[in-house]
């Protein structure tokens, strides 16, 4: 029998399937793990510069890629840490929304920081003859291999992020039970 504060289908807070521990704990350490890289990324990022005779200051504010990649570097970590406090909040966790749809939207601005920062380190290494780019890293090596590690660093942050967002919606979307088939409900 359902209850009337109940939509069809939903399960109820005294049926609601635990998560399980280890599931929690993968959820914990990727959260964790996203805030030291992503200092990591800030840090690297933000301390860059390197000055050259013949071409100047080449610094993180020349670039506003790196701009940004900062920005949603600095969003993930403060995030990540203040979702791993409130996943042992008891009250929050039975909120799965509350992770999930956050946890997609991040994982979706760090594939965009990351594809722009590629982009930048690609561009910074190889330049762009056809629109008279040319490559940096020559001039300014010191300062494409620190960011070449913000960037690695900056991937891992966003493979954290994918796989917190499977993990979220599968929290979000265990609530529910499985869609009936048809073909089933034709033949009974």
């Amino acid at each position: 029998m359902r209850d009337n504060n109940t939509r069809e289908g939903e399960i109820t807070s005294k049926q609601q399937p635990q998560v399980p521990m280890s599931l929690k704990f993968v959820d914990t350490c990727l959260r964790l793990s996203v805030v030291p890289l992503s200092v990591a990324t800030i840090w690297l990022t933000v301390s860059n510069h390197q000055s050259n005779p013949d071409y100047g200051n080449l610094d993180y504010n020349s670039i506003m890629g790196l701009k940004y990649m900062v920005g949603v570097s600095a969003v993930c970590a403060i995030y990540a840490l203040l979702s791993t406090i409130s996943s042992w909040i008891a009250c929050l966790v039975s909120k799965a929304w509350l992770f999930f749809v956050p946890d997609q939207v991040l994982a979706y601005l760090m594939t965009t920081s990351v594809a722009g920062a590629t982009e930048i380190v690609y561009l910074l290494n190889k330049g762009d003859k056809p629109v008279t780019w040319s490559e940096v890293c020559s001039s300014y090596p010191h300062f494409c291999s620190k960011l070449t590690i913000a960037l690695g660093l900056h991937v891992f942050v966003l493979f954290a992020f994918l796989f917190l967002s499977v993990i979220s919606a599968y929290r979000a979307f265990s609530l529910f039970d499985p869609p009936c088939d048809p073909q089933t409900n034709n033949n009974a």
